[in-house]
């Protein structure tokens, strides 16, 4: 006897999800600029290009979303990709919004590395689990995983060392380990959570 298909999402259940992530991701974006840190991923690149030419990092971290969609349509559907268009579009608002929404008068950089990775990789989780992403290498680490069976944890974990590499003109070697830190505890959250097979709702 064939198992019952895997429930779908409602919409409201993919918006609060969508929200969700995002805000819990954008929050761990605010840790990470207050103690002059870098992340991983589009974000990180996208942090990278805003520390280096005092851009806004909402609407550059859009823009070099933009070459991901076209894979994202291709291997992972149409509900995949419109999903992670208004999920990058969402973070791309909250981060614009974030600074006057949440002003910190100081974080502990060690605390704003643990804490800010596992907030991210929670919201990235939440964002998995809805057949969504924030897009860019985030999609090609699923695809990877569908594809290839290769964990997307272990994947972004690779691509998100070089961009911190990538960041070391910006970036003090202190702020840079802890940097590090922080993509560790986002990846680990990644690599412990989501498994394939482990969550059938899509």
């Amino acid at each position: 006897m064939n198992p019952a298909p895997a429930p779908r999402h409602s919409l409201l259940e993919d918006a609060q999800a969508l929200a969700t992530g995002t805000l819990f991701v954008a929050v761990a974006l605010v840790l990470f600029q207050q103690a002059g840190m870098i992340t991983g991923g589009v974000t990180g690149m996208g942090l990278v290009i805003h520390y280096a030419t005092g851009w806004p990092f909402g609407p550059v971290f859009f823009i070099l979303n933009l070459p991901f969609y076209g894979l994202a349509w291709l291997r992972m559907g149409p509900r995949f990709t419109i999903k992670t268009v208004l999920a990058v579009a969402l973070l791309a608002l909250l981060t614009e919004a974030m600074p006057g929404w949440l002003v910190l008068g100081a974080v502990n950089p060690l605390f704003a590395a643990l804490a800010g990775g596992l907030m991210a990789g929670a919201g990235f989780l939440i964002l998995f689990r809805h057949e969504s992403s924030l897009g860019g290498l985030n999609v090609l680490a699923l695809w990877l995983q569908e594809r290839r069976g290769w964990r997307a944890g272990k994947v972004q974990m690779a691509i998100d060392v070089l961009i911190l590499l990538a960041a070391t003109p910006w970036v003090t070697p202190p702020r840079l380990a802890l940097s590090v830190l922080g993509a560790l505890a986002l990846n680990f959250a990644l690599a412990v959570n989501h498994k394939p097979g482990r969550y059938v709702a899509v």
